[in-house]
Parts: C-alpha cells; sequence; structure tokens
C-alpha cells in the first residue's frame, strides 16, 4: 500500500482563495489527511498533494448511466427477492414487483437498483436460471425506466444489458464470476464496484483488517486497473466501499468518517447504508422498517463528504431530507 491523500471536506464560508473543489462539486478543501500503512494521519496543505492526485480528488465527474452527477442521485432499492433482509418477498408477481419500481420512481428515485439475489450475511447462492427467472420479467414490464441489476453473474449481466439495463451493480467487486469484468467491458455499460470478502455465507468471519480504509481504497484501485486494461474507461465506474460487507461495526464507521478518501479514485462515489443491522444496533431499531432515521443521518454525512450516489430503500424520505439539507447547505441549490 502507498500514499493516500483523504480531503478534509468543507462548506462553509467565505470560501478561501486557495480552495480545492471536491470533484468539482460545491465542497471544498484545502487540506488533506495523509495516509500511510501503520502510521496515524498526517494534515498535509492541499498544495503539497501530487499533481495527478489533486487532479482526481477536484475534476468533475462525467455523467452516468444517463444521469448527471453534479448534485446527489438517488438509487431505490428494489429486490425482487423472497429473502432480502429487508424488503424481501413483498412482491407476488413481476407486475407487483414493477408497480413498487414505479412508486420509488414517483418518489423521487433517479434510478431503480434491481436484484433477484440476496447478498445478505448467510445468504445462500441462487443458481443464475432462478436469478434470471425473477429478474427479466420485471424489467420487461418496466421499459425505459432507469434500471441498475444487482447481480453477480456475468450471463445476468449480459441478459439485464439486454433487458434494457443501464448499470451493473456487482456487489462482490468482480470476483464472485471470473467472467464478469471481460463481460462488462465488452457490453461497455457503466458499472458499480463494491468492496467485499468472500461471500454473503463466509463474509462474517473476514473482518480482519490491519488498515480497513486503505485496503478498501486498494482492492478498488486494483479492480478499476483491470477494467482500465479491458477498455472500460474509469468515467464508467462507480466504486462503493460496501458498508457491512465483511466488515464490523467499527469498521462501518471507520469507512463513513473517511468517505473521502475515495474521491482519490476519480470515480462517482456510491454509497449504500440503508436499514443495515449496524444501524438498528446503533440507533436501538432492532425492525428493518424502522431504521429510516438512522439511514438518513449516515446518508446525509455520506452526501456532506461528496458522495454522487446513495442507495436507499426510503426514497421519498431521503429526497425530502436531502431537499432540506441543500437548502441550509447551499443556497439556491436545487436537488
Amino acid at each position: 500500500m502507498t500514499k493516500r491523500y483523504r480531503p478534509l471536506v468543507r462548506s462553509d464560508a467565505p470560501r478561501p482563495e486557495d480552495a480545492q473543489p471536491l470533484a468539482a462539486g460545491p465542497r471544498w478543501f484545502t487540506h488533506c489527511a495523509l495516509h500511510q500503512p501503520g502510521q496515524p494521519p498526517q494534515r498535509v496543505p492541499a498544495r503539497d498533494v501530487p499533481p495527478e492526485v489533486l487532479a482526481r480528488l477536484t475534476a468533475p465527474r462525467p455523467a452516468l448511466a444517463g444521469l448527471s452527477l453534479e448534485a446527489p442521485r438517488i438509487m431505490g432499492i428494489l429486490n425482487v427477492t423472497p429473502d432480502s433482509f429487508s424488503d424481501g418477498g413483498l412482491d407476488a408477481s413481476a407486475a407487483e414487483a414493477a408497480a413498487r419500481g414505479r412508486a420509488l420512481l414517483a418518489a423521487g428515485a433517479d434510478l431503480l437498483d434491481i436484484g433477484a439475489e440476496s447478498t445478505r450475511p448467510g445468504a445462500a447462492e441462487v443458481p443464475q436460471a432462478e436469478e434470471l427467472a425473477r429478474l427479466l420479467p420485471v424489467l420487461e414490464a418496466l421499459p425505459g425506466a432507469p434500471i441498475s441489476v444487482d447481480t453477480r453473474k456475468a450471463a445476468v449481466a449480459r441478459a439485464a444489458a439486454r433487458a434494457g439495463a443501464a448499470l451493473i451493480n456487482d456487489v462482490s467487486g468482480l470476483c464472485f464470476d471470473p467472467d464478469m469484468a471481460r463481460s462488462v467491458a465488452e457490453l461497455g455499460l457503466p458499472v458499480c464496484i463494491m468492496h467485499s470478502r468472500g461471500s454473503p455465507e463466509t463474509m462474517r468471519e473476514l473482518t480482519s483488517y490491519e488498515d480497513v480504509l486503505l485496503e478498501v481504497y486498494e482492492f478498488l484501485e486494483t479492480q478499476l486497473a483491470l477494467l482500465e486494461n479491458l477498455g472500460l474507461p474509469r468515467r464508467q465506474v462507480l466504486v462503493d466501499p460496501g458498508i457491512g460487507f465483511a466488515k464490523t461495526e467499527a469498521q462501518n464507521l471507520a469507512l463513513l468518517r473517511g468517505l473521502s478518501i475515495f474521491h482519490g479514485l476519480g470515480c462517482g462515489l456510491l454509497v449504500g447504508v440503508s436499514r443495515k443491522g449496524f444501524v438498528g444496533r446503533i440507533g436501538g431499531a432492532p425492525r428493518p422498517a424502522d431504521r429510516a432515521p438512522g439511514s438518513l443521518a449516515l446518508a446525509l454525512a455520506a452526501v456532506a463528504q461528496g458522495a454522487q450516489v446513495i442507495r436507499v430503500h426510503d426514497v421519498a424520505e431521503t429526497r425530502q431530507a436531502l431537499a432540506l439539507w441543500q437548502a441550509v447547505e447551499h443556497e439556491g441549490e436545487k436537488p
């Protein structure tokens, strides 16, 4: 592992003349925390950050899957599974799932993330044919809708692309299916790569890190290089640190505190914390359906560090919270 720079993000006024824009957005920084293995972070001026790193931290993020990333985007979760931890088993048919998806879009989702295989801790792998049988009828019932497909399997990704998906969201970070990286590169579709370890059945035992922030960064950087070598440019990629996947509660919080470090990858940043177990433990909400307030708090904390995409169950509540937060933070800016 090498040196990594974490912008110390601010938004208050007056903005100093030497301030650097975070991903060309309204938030800015004049200093970074320098992270190195085995050493405490050191505060350094932005002018001392290597030019190629500063360029990635400050450059605008191009539109992706038809969406501008100049303002935060809401990805609405639509699981068409019987066993997802929060919304599994809600729909009796593809038509009902599609209706729920349309309701999420009407509530303010910019994009639907449709998953047909649960990847909650302890979940078993779903056969490819079963995953496709759950997924494709829903895609067919949502023609023209902005859709991301949450899958670890290359064949499912290819079928989803044919059915109109605009983005592939692989929670294994291209590690589950050895053909996934090449497939998404050949498709030319945007992809989200997430950090995880092992499988849903084993990830709770794979939480040993020397430095979770740096190790997650290194993994994402390696997978980005793999895609670039296969011909998919970095501008076509979202990165996700994988909150809750092979992470302890303390590690989840460390990633959220240090989230701005991932802007150094030069990609759009997606964060998914919605209704996760540690939200319930810290917030005193055993039932996933009762975790919207805690999920909103973390979503806004992620946006405050420049996250461009927030993956949520509670779309209307997130849209309202984001509108109010932006009204206070950025006078005249609309979400």
